[in-house]
């Protein structure tokens, strides 16, 4: 064999050794990229829990879509999660986000007086309209707190007229969250600034996933800025409907959450605390068959006994998942 031919295959033993070695040092730099790669891939839920909401929904008589979180965990369940559906008036926690946004930014002062006039009142949910008087005034961020406790209609506007009935989209769809909109003023369809989602979805239109992701934030204190979302979950806590998330679970249970109700649709979105970590859920429901008003209406039922499910399954192993 030619002397030439024998360095050259010595040559690529010496490459070949040398690579093997480069390869071995690497490795285990590589093993928490690869772990991280894993992680991105949430754990699911429980099975018994997956199959009982995968029951409740189905023996709804209606569309629906669920999402859940657990937050310290990682565990989640999605059905229809990326579906858009009507929100109802849920569609408020998205409106408050963006009025503490623009507090952040000296956009609005939630500190400034504000006015109520006789025009400013409409029907529904709340208390300005049937218990405040024409000229009433208070601050800005009393208007935010009923929206969320009461739901109350009329302080949405006023909200909505302080920081602008698109910004709520605008800032939502900056976060990603596309399909996360207010469309007009309660009550004032004649306001809507997406006319054809309002015809689809009526007051603001959002997906279970949306709404898990954004509790997610605020529960994590990432929503504006720390204080602001401190503030935020603190309004949550006060939310009033008993029918929904609450309803079945037991005394002392704490749940930040915001709902909406209207004939065809029952939503409910927040943060259940539980044993075994914080949880965030999503129920929406739409082109329900029972529209009756009341307590026992199935799109409320629905949402309660998804939350006792959640709250059940999650309380039954405070340490987490069995290992």
């Amino acid at each position: 064999m030619p002397e030439s031919t024998v360095k050259h295959i010595d040559m690529k033993h010496r490459i070949s050794r040398a690579l093997v070695r480069i390869a071995a040092l690497a490795a285990p730099a590589l093993l928490p990229l690869v772990a991280s790669a894993e992680d991105a891939t949430p754990p699911p839920a429980p099975a018994e829990l997956a199959a009982k909401l995968d029951e409740l929904a189905k023996a709804h008589k209606g569309k629906v879509a669920i999402a859940l979180k657990n937050l310290k965990t990682g565990e989640s369940y999605a059905l229809n999660a990326e579906t858009p559906m009507p929100t109802a008036s849920l569609i408020k926690f998205p409106v408050m986000i963006e009025a503490y946004r623009q507090a952040a930014e000296g956009k609005v002062d939630l500190n400034a007086p504000i006015t109520l006039r006789k025009k400013d009142m409409v029907p529904g949910s709340g208390v300005l309209t049937y218990h405040f008087s024409d000229g009433a005034t208070f601050p800005l961020v009393d208007a935010v707190h009923l929206m969320i406790t009461y739901s109350d209609n009329t302080a949405t506007n006023l909200v909505l007229d302080a920081i602008g009935i698109g910004s709520t989209a605008a800032t939502m769809e900056k976060m990603g969250y596309p399909n996360t909109k207010i469309h007009s003023k309660v009550y004032r369809r004649d306001t809507s600034v997406f006319p054809e989602r309002s015809k689809v979805y009526g007051l603001g239109s959002t997906t279970a996933a949306d709404m898990v992701k954004l509790m997610d934030d605020l529960h994590a204190k990432k929503l504006v800025d720390e204080k602001a979302s401190e503030a935020m979950y603190k309004h949550l806590l006060t939310c009033d409907d008993k029918d929904k998330f609450p309803r079945l679970l037991p005394p002392g249970a704490k749940v930040a959450f915001k709902t909406g109700s209207v004939d065809e649709s029952r939503t409910c979105a927040g943060v259940i605390e539980t044993k075994g970590g914080p949880v965030a859920l999503c129920v929406l429901t739409t082109d329900n068959e029972d529209q009756s008003w009341g307590p026992e209406n199935a799109g409320n039922v629905l949402c309660a006994k998804a939350a006792k499910e959640v709250y059940d399954t999650f309380s039954a192993r405070p340490d987490g998942p069995a290992k």
